[in-house]
């Protein structure tokens, strides 16, 4: 049996903001508390240490993708063509790597 629903919540808006909810809920042929019980519920929040290692994980992507780019560049215009094929071979298997690490949770990554 459902749990009944007795408490309230209480929150200001603009007119505008209470009007776009509306329609949304309208638009998905809910009760707009009901639409706000389901965002609510999709909501994923963050401790403040979480986010941080999610910023520092993003920085340190970030560092690999412009050395990766370094290289690329060097690959591209100082190397071999026998140096180039090998290095671009292992600037191809690391950007793999990395989109598997910058794929959102529940695709590929474990969820936080």
């Amino acid at each position: 049996m459902a749990e009944r629903r007795s408490a309230e919540v209480h929150l200001r808006v603009s007119p505008a903001e209470r009007a776009a909810w509306k329609a949304k809920a309208a638009a998905a042929g809910l009760p707009l508390s009901a639409l706000l019980r389901q965002a609510m519920a999709r909501t994923q929040t963050w401790t403040a240490p979480a986010m941080a290692v999610e910023r520092e994980r993003s920085r340190q992507i970030a560092r690999i993708g412009n050395n990766l780019n370094q290289l690329a560049r060097w690959a591209n215009t100082h190397a071999s063509v026998m140096e180039a094929v090998r290095v671009t071979d292992r600037l191809m298997a690391i950007d793999r790597s990395l989109r598997a690490l910058a794929l959102p949770a529940g695709e590929g990554r474990d969820a936080r």
